[in-house]
C-alpha cells in the first residue's frame, strides 16, 4: 500500500536566508531527498504546512491528525519540528489510529552541513515498515513510544521518560 510522508516544517525544512540572516521556509526539501533516496516502495508526499513547531497551534495539529486519518496508507512518517513533536505525537497517539505513524525531525536543517535530517528520516522510513501499528518517534538512532518520547534540550537529543 505504500508510505505517506507528511511534511509540517520544523528545523528539518528550514534554510538560511543570507539577506535577513535567519532560518526561514521556502519549499520542502523532501521531494529532492525522496528522489535521491530511491525508495523501493511507493511514497506519497503531502505538505500540510511549513512552519516552526513553536508556532504550531491546535488547528495545525488537528490538520496533521486529519491528514493521518484520511490517507489510505497504513504507514505514515511525519516530518515535524522537534520542540513540540511530543504534543503532536500525543494528539495522534491518543486518537488510536489503526496505522503505524512515525514522527521525526532534525536538530540541524537539512540544508546545513552535518545535519541529522537524512539519518532521522531514513530511520523513520525504515521503522514505519518494521513497527507494529501505533504512534512512534524516530530521533537520534532511537525509536520511542509516543508516551515516553521527549526532547532533552540540554543534551540535544530525544530520550524516553
Amino acid at each position: 500500500m505504500g508510505l505517506r510522508i507528511i511534511a509540517t516544517g520544523g528545523t528539518f525544512d528550514k534554510q538560511y536566508d543570507p539577506i535577513d540572516g535567519k532560518l526561514t521556509f521556502e519549499d520542502s526539501h523532501l521531494p529532492e531527498i525522496l528522489q535521491t533516496a530511491r525508495l523501493a516502495d511507493k511514497v506519497v508526499l503531502e505538505i500540510v504546512t511549513l512552519i516552526d513547531s513553536l508556532e504550531m497551534g491546535p488547528d495545525q495539529r488537528e490538520a496533521i491528525l486529519e491528514a493521518c486519518r484520511r490517507c489510505p496508507e497504513e504507514k505514515i512518517v511525519i516530518v515535524h519540528g522537534t520542540d513540540t513533536m511530543r504534543e503532536t505525537a500525543r494528539l495522534i497517539g491518543q486518537a488510536g489510529l489503526d496505522k503505524c505513524i512515525v514522527l521525526t525531525g532534525a536538530m540541524v536543517p537539512y540544508s546545513i552541513a552535518r545535519s541529522d535530517a537524512l539519518f532521522n528520516l531514513g530511520s523513520a522510513v525504515a521503522a514505519s515498515g518494521l513497527l507494529e501499528r501505533g504512534t512512534w518517534v524516530a530521533m537520534n538512532g532511537r525509536i520511542l513510544d509516543w508516551k515516553s518520547a521527549r526532547k532533552d534540550k540540554k543534551a540535544g537529543r530525544f530520550v524516553a521518560d
